[in-house]
């Protein structure tokens, strides 16, 4: 998946609206969405199909994440896909982030 290009940069990480990423699922892209709010907010409604690894088990979990796949990271509004993005990247993974997390979100949920 490559949807970099002239996107806007949080730091050194790139963002992605989440209309953009709605696109993406639309499109049948196969793409990697991780979700690092806690599991009781993810319980009340997630994009379907994402991961979630909660950005307080992001140091002991990264692990789990493919380093060969660009993955977009949602929060609730932002602030935490946003930090963990920057932990994700230096760490070297390749990353985008999604601005306005779920409270922008108007796309289908599970």
């Amino acid at each position: 998946m490559e949807i970099r290009g002239g996107k806007r940069m949080s730091g050194y990480v790139k963002d992605v609206t989440p209309t953009e990423v709605n696109e993406l699922l639309k499109s049948n892209k196969t793409i990697s969405i991780v979700d690092v709010r806690g599991p009781e907010e993810v319980a009340e409604g997630k994009i379907p199909g994402a991961y979630n690894l909660p950005v307080n088990e992001l140091q002991e979990r990264m692990k789990e994440l493919n380093k060969d796949t660009e993955h977009i990271i949602v929060c609730r509004s932002g602030g935490r896909s946003s930090m963990a993005s920057m932990v994700l990247k230096s760490n070297g993974y390749s990353v985008l982030n999604m601005t306005g997390g779920m409270l922008e979100w108007t796309g289908e949920t599970e």
